[in-house]
């Protein structure tokens, strides 16, 4: 059973390692919403997720025998570098089973704490399955990353440092995997204050927290497809389900593309990287109409690796329109060029690529092929441009994000 006296211990335990995330209020999202938004900044963790928490408290409440033999678990990346981080703190051995598709950041990290780490399997059920094989083997000590109540609670120390900085607390927004997080926030929360609604907030292509409530019992999905991963889980755990049942308010899906513009929004105006799980409970704001209400929305970890980051940003450019590519067809003739550039330079678009096909037709003196891609400052800019292209019987075709190479 989660109980109030083991939150208030679990509290008093991860102050050791943890650092102080003090709440951030947030103009750019309040104004967007029209509420009183925070944001959790557990991104800033030591090891760059919240997940440390869960991990120190569950190896305190071990044996000295236990962590003799040695630590071993499965994860997509945070929790291996909470167990890790936890595990050279108490001088025990962590073996960390990580999916193949972990960024290598997260791989690079947990090894640095001094971890074991064996890459198996596309996504994390794979690896939790291999992990409890090795367990068993080698008579480690299984540590789960959410199915595991004294996980969850170190995980619900959250909401007691939420509610002790913000009292009058209406909602509370947190990102759901295998559940252990929102189990603890949601428990916690409740405990010390019924009225706080608290709302969970899942991947749409990996929701098996919400077939697992639709059902009465967790359900296993086919596939978890989320850019999402760390919270790209094919069943929840079981222990927390009833917990979920009982404590949480709402779910909310969200679509991949919605994390692409949460992470432009919060670069551009917190100038912090939060990776994509971690950034479904910014995206679910826009879902939720709480006008008027002090809103946290918990930010469960950071860790991206930079060509993952770079993907993000030139994607989410072009979703809002603030880079995108055109096709125009010319006289193949001196001073074209320079032509197309005049006139896109006065509406101020700017050009970063061009791409000059001289193929697309066997008359070249008729026409010959020119790829534009350039910055706008969004839609109603690049409507502009291609205004002014059209204007000066330059054609424009917009060449969409399936055709570019810049997606």
């Amino acid at each position: 059973m989660l109980t109030l006296e083991k939150f208030e211990e679990a509290s008093e335990i991860v102050k050791k390692v943890i650092n102080p995330t003090k709440l951030i209020y947030s103009d750019y999202f309040s104004n967007q919403t029209g509420a009183k938004v925070y944001l959790k900044p557990e991104n800033m963790q030591f090891t760059g997720a919240y997940k440390l928490r869960g991990a120190y408290y569950k190896i305190s409440t071990m044996s000295e025998e236990a962590r003799a033999k040695g630590l071993i678990t499965a994860s997509a990346g945070n929790h291996a570098q909470g167990v890790a981080y936890a595990a050279k703190a108490y001088g025990c051995h962590a073996t960390i089973v990580m999916p193949t598709t972990t960024p290598l950041i997260k791989v690079n990290r947990t090894k640095g704490y001094g971890a074991e780490v064996i890459l198996y399997g596309d996504v994390y059920d794979d690896a939790c399955e291999y992990a409890y094989k090795l367990a068993e083997e080698k008579e480690y000590t299984f540590v789960h990353p959410f199915d595991d109540l004294d996980v969850a609670t170190g995980q619900g120390t959250i909401a007691m440092e939420i509610v002790q900085e913000l009292p009058t607390v209406d909602y509370i927004l947190a990102p759901i995997g295998g559940g252990g997080l929102i189990t603890g926030i949601s428990t916690l929360a409740k405990m010390l204050n019924p009225k706080i609604k608290v709302i969970g907030v899942e991947p749409a292509g990996a929701a098996s927290m919400t077939a697992a409530l639709e059902k009465g019992e967790v359900v296993q999905l086919d596939s978890a497809n989320t850019i999402a991963d760390g919270t790209a889980v094919k069943a929840v755990g079981y222990q927390n389900l009833p917990y979920v049942q009982e404590n949480v308010d709402q779910i909310i899906l969200i679509d991949d593309t919605e994390l692409i513009g949460a992470f432009l929004d919060m670069v551009e105006n917190h100038k912090m990287v939060v990776e994509n799980s971690g950034l479904l409970s910014v995206a679910a704001l826009k879902h939720l109409d709480c006008k008027g209400k002090k809103v946290v929305s918990v930010l469960s970890g950071g860790n991206m690796d930079v060509i993952t980051m770079s993907s993000i940003v030139q994607m989410g450019l072009m979703q809002r329109d603030r880079i995108f590519s055109v096709s125009v067809l010319l006289p193949d003739k001196p001073g074209e060029l320079a032509r197309v550039a005049d006139v896109i330079a006065e509406v101020k678009g700017n050009i970063i690529e061009l791409e000059h096909n001289q193929f697309v037709t066997t008359n070249r003196s008729a026409a010959v092929e020119l790829r534009i891609t350039m910055e706008a400052f969004g839609t109603e800019h690049k409507n502009e441009i291609l205004k002014v292209l059209e204007d000066n019987h330059f054609r424009p075709k917009l060449i969409n994000r399936d055709e570019s190479r810049h997606v």
